[in-house]
């Protein structure tokens, strides 16, 4: 991974943190610059970025303060991921974040190549959200 790739993962961290970058913009540029996929960790507080040829890189994100709620409820996920996509009025990602850890949400995964997400629960429960047409 070279240090401009570094760059751009960081960038779009603080782009989601700071509510300057949307998903999709987020998606486009992590996609330009080699990516294959990225990962949230909510109990580690960490976002790892991952080039195909299986290069990663940690950075450390804001962390939640709460714990993942033991059972993941798909529904209140779904609802929380609608928020996002239509960015509703006062819409933050890091409320977002709030929200899927009350939604029993302890990380996801995002792949580029499947135009998805994964949202896991502590007990493997899983919610999978295509990306929409765009």
């Amino acid at each position: 991974m070279n240090d401009q790739q570094k760059a751009i993962a960081r960038s779009c961290l603080e782009g989601a943190e700071g509510n300057s970058m949307t998903f999709p913009q987020i998606v486009g540029t992590l996609m330009e610059a080699g990516f294959e996929s990225y990962q949230i960790d909510f109990r580690r507080a960490t976002a790892t970025y991952y080039l195909a040829d299986g290069e990663s890189m940690e950075l450390p994100t804001h962390r939640v303060h709460a714990a993942v709620a033991s059972t993941f409820d798909a529904a209140r996920m779904q609802a929380a991921i609608r928020e996002a996509q239509q960015l509703v009025p006062g819409y933050t990602y890091k409320g977002f974040c709030e929200k899927a850890v009350s939604a029993g949400c302890a990380g996801y995964i995002v792949s580029f190549s499947g135009r998805r997400a994964l949202y896991i629960g502590r007990t493997a429960d899983t919610h999978v959200e295509h990306f929409p047409n765009t």
